[in-house]
């Protein structure tokens, strides 16, 4: 078979692919279904559904109402700007994504959409969730919800990703802006609610982060990604997990200290707590190997749905009683 490639080809395939690979590739990118489904995949859609749901849980949160048209424009404004960040996040990062086994089959690094692709495919949704959010709910949310598309795509993936290990310490904040986004959508400002909030993921993300880095270093030290153990070793970074868990868990309790939440919430994280400080400990004692990561990996993602569920418990307890 030839190894040259059609001009068609070469605008969804990847150079170092093989001739006979890419044209199977080729093929399989003419099917408006799996066309679809790589763009699906650029969205970051597990991602996409966490933010989704933190910042619903602002706008529910908040001490107002929100006509429910309204309340559904925003959301789904955050959902596809956390999905414009996520498309230009694989663009850039596409040469690191190639040498990881955990992201070499994204559509960027596999060669079935071509970079530009993303690239223009994310700038138009943040160009237009941010537009539509300041036309139809409040130049405020719009505000927060360009800052963190910026800050996820030029201070986090173009800057400290690359740069230093405590690149998601700073970067996490990007994570922690929706449920200010969904808040400020209803209230047209940020109070201490949203703050509080936006502190429970910030503390959140490192250990999460973290955690997902000691099992898969090796994918980063290959793509030259400086997270804490590439850089600093396992030990620091089981030590950094265990400093981190230990400032969050008291300060998933802020929202009874400023009244947002009761009793039903506060019973429910600190049983949560307990799950998280149990799995930072074993994180801490296993020298050996990265299984207790890997758990405490997946347990932090359940963590914070639930803690966030419990705020959405504790608000309808008093309405059903």
């Amino acid at each position: 078979m030839s190894t040259a490639r059609s001009k068609s080809a070469d605008t969804v395939l990847d150079p170092d692919l093989g001739a006979e690979a890419g044209a199977s590739l080729a093929a399989l990118a003419m099917e408006p279904r799996f066309r679809v489904r790589d763009y699906a995949v650029l969205l970051k859609p597990r991602v996409m559904s966490l933010v989704v749901f933190t910042a619903l849980v602002g706008l529910v949160l908040a001490p107002a109402p929100i006509a429910p048209l309204t309340g559904i424009v925003a959301i789904l404004c955050i959902a596809l700007g956390a999905g414009a960040a996520g498309a230009i996040n694989m663009w850039y990062d596409r040469d690191i994504d190639r040498e990881m086994l955990r992201t070499m089959n994204r559509p960027l690094p596999a060669g079935r959409l071509h970079p530009r692709a993303a690239l223009w495919f994310g700038s138009a949704l943040a160009v237009g969730s941010v537009a539509t959010m300041a036309a139809m709910v409040n130049w405020v949310a719009a505000g927060l919800l360009a800052l963190t598309i910026a800050y996820y795509v030029f201070l986090y993936t173009m800057w400290l990703k690359r740069r230093t290990p405590y690149n998601i310490v700073i970067g996490g904040a990007a994570g922690a802006f929706p449920p200010m986004i969904g808040w400020a959508a209803v209230t047209g400002d940020v109070g201490l609610g949203a703050v509080v909030l936006f502190t429970i993921i910030f503390l959140w993300t490192p250990p999460h982060s973290w955690a997902l880095a000691l099992f898969r270093r090796s994918d980063y030290d290959r793509a030259r990604v400086p997270m804490l153990p590439v850089v600093a070793g396992d030990r620091e970074t089981r030590r950094q997990i265990l400093l981190y868990t230990a400032i969050l868990l008291p300060a998933t309790f802020l929202p009874v200290v400023i009244g947002m939440s009761g009793p039903v919430y506060a019973g429910i994280v600190a049983l949560l707590g307990v799950g998280l400080a149990v799995h930072a400990v074993k994180v801490w004692r296993d020298a050996d190997g990265n299984e207790a990561a890997r758990a405490m990996f997946f347990y932090t993602i359940l963590y914070l749905f639930m803690l966030f569920v419990a705020l959405l418990v504790d608000r309808a307890v008093p309405a059903v009683l």
